[in-house]
């Protein structure tokens, strides 16, 4: 009985090809991939987004009311005015710090929750909200710490750099506002090299389920060799939003403006003017959530896929990738691509292979580098010309001209026809 093999269909399409990725492709499907699973990632970015600036605004309000509206009750220029003033502005600036590290930490939770979508939506699958969350859920107090850990350097290092320039304008005076604006140009560069060398950490942390400085550190080496493409991404994707963001706010504030002016026509302030002036920041503000959480998106997708692209050009991710979608096709329980084969080394597995046909020392041809040293891989065969150059006999055979013999063996006389042997057609009829 035959046996032939089963039939399987063809593996259906993620959103990026399995190979390395070009800039061009990673920076259209980080805008793209949107319309993979738009309602559990748009929807569930716009809640978290929205509750995290409708809670900060309101705590910041509510405190301001609670310790400025003290100061009503008393006289300006005493020294109880000039304490509860400080007071009211310290705690005001501690609760924007704390709700503002509220609102980082519920926002690199939607970073993790698109780098797993991604993640699937690479292999061609589509998980619900839950499931998603199912992968960040292990490892969401890393990502909260990570971004604690961003927000407390960068206020650190800004501390002490305002320091020294309020020193230094003490001193010396206006030397230091030129040190200000050379301080300010320098963290322009420092910064877009610190954000590309660490985007991948929200990647690794959530496919690999690394720790804080160990995503880092493999952050550091996963960019190394891609930081200009990577840099580029980055820039283009914050430039773009940047710009509609500025695009539909400031129509807005026209809007408002002309509002104002028609509720209330002499400038005096009414209720009409207070209510055209928060209906116009409302609605501009709408707008700017909406913006911000697509770039909250993109810019997560962006990382994900830089983040893929870098394992495919220097551990064969794209082998694993592919070899995870033949089992699930085919019904078996596949372990999941992202942690197989983590630190394998094939940097030369996508190099520009050498021209085709330079000559190597025993006639073949040089195979690509790192190509005979990955495992899974026979070496190329080598090709050999089809005239190969006569071989000089050993020294002390004899030269066969000169014994009067041919270099062919001898023949026995019964194995050679002879002359005499043939015998014309049609000659035993005769």
């Amino acid at each position: 009985m035959t046996s032939y093999p089963a039939w399987t269909p063809a593996p259906r399409p993620g959103i990026i090809p399995l190979h390395p990725l070009s800039f061009g492709v990673i920076l259209g499907r980080s805008f793209s991939a949107l319309r993979q699973n738009p309602k559990v990632l748009l929807g569930f970015a716009l809640v978290v987004q929205t509750v995290a600036i409708l809670v900060a605004t309101a705590g910041i309000v509510a405190v301001g009311f609670a310790t400025f509206g003290r100061l009503a009750s008393l006289r300006p220029g005493t020294d109880e005015f000039e304490t509860v003033l400080a007071g009211s502005i310290a705690i005001s600036g501690a609760t924007a710090l704390v709700l503002s590290l509220a609102s980082g930490a519920l926002g690199v939770i939607v970073q993790g929750v698109v780098v797993s979508e991604v993640a699937h939506a690479v292999v061609a699958e589509k998980h619900t909200l839950g499931g998603l969350w199912r992968r960040v859920k292990p490892v969401a107090w890393r990502l909260i710490g990570y971004s604690a850990l961003v927000f407390l350097i960068v206020a650190v290092v800004i501390g002490i750099v305002a320091a020294g320039i309020v020193g230094l304008a003490v001193s010396v005076g206006p030397a230091a506002i030129i040190l200000a604006i050379i301080v300010g140009l320098s963290a322009i560069p420092l910064s877009l090299w610190l954000s590309t060398k660490l985007l991948l950490v929200p990647s690794v942390i959530v496919l690999e389920q690394a720790t804080v400085f160990g995503a880092v550190a493999r952050s550091w080496r996963l960019t190394r060799g891609r930081f200009w493409p990577t840099l580029g991404i980055i820039v283009i994707i914050s430039m773009s939003f940047g710009v509609l963001a500025q695009v539909i706010s400031v129509p807005f504030s026209f809007v408002t403006m002309g509002l104002t002016s028609v509720i209330t026509p002499t400038g005096d302030p009414e209720p009409g003017q207070i209510i055209a002036l928060l209906v116009g920041t409302l609605l501009a503000q709408a707008f700017v959530t909406l913006i911000q959480t697509i770039a909250v998106i993109v810019q997560s997708t962006a990382g994900a896929l830089v983040y893929v692209d870098c394992r495919m050009r220097r551990e064969g991710l794209d082998l694993d990738l592919s070899s995870y979608i033949d089992q699930r096709d085919a019904g078996v329980a596949a372990p999941d691509p992202y942690r197989r084969n983590v630190g394998r080394t094939m940097d030369g597995r996508w190099q520009q292979p050498p021209a085709y046909g330079a000559p190597q020392p025993g006639y073949g041809y040089a195979p690509q580098p790192g190509y005979a040293s990955q495992p899974g891989y026979p070496p190329p065969p080598v090709q050999q010309p089809a005239y190969r150059p006569a071989q000089p006999a050993p020294a002390g055979s004899p030269d066969p001209q000169q014994a009067g013999t041919t270099a062919e063996p001898p023949v026995a006389p019964t194995d050679r026809p002879s002359s005499t042997d043939w015998t014309a057609p049609g000659a035993d009829r005769a």
